[in-house]
């Protein structure tokens, strides 16, 4: 079993790669492998309880851990308090401990 981290930086609204990066995440789950979705810069918007958040909340119910860049929940005006179930916030350091602990890191 592997660790992943994806990075999502681009919005599922307006950027169909932002879905292939959640396909990703989900393929890469069921394969047994550990697998962080780690959402930064424009990719925070689905944290919000909307339809969008929907996606993730399926991800993470299959395992995937979603966690969102503070700095970029901020900077968007975006609480803690206001995420989808499912959804928790992380600073950007959670990416150095993973390349420091072997995982594959992918910037989506």
């Amino acid at each position: 079993m592997s660790s992943y981290v994806l990075i999502a930086s681009r919005d599922p609204y307006t950027h169909a790669s932002a879905r292939r990066c959640y396909e990703l995440a989900s393929a890469l789950a069921d394969e047994g492998n550990r697998v962080t979705l780690f959402l930064v810069q424009n990719g925070v918007l689905p944290a919000r309880p909307s339809a969008g958040s929907a996606e993730l909340a399926r991800l993470a119910a299959r395992g995937v851990d979603i966690r969102a860049d503070d700095f970029s929940l901020r900077e968007r005006g975006i609480s803690q308090s206001a995420l989808a179930p499912g959804v928790s916030v992380a600073p950007l350091d959670l990416v150095v401990e993973a390349l420091a602990a072997g995982a594959k890191v992918l910037w989506h």
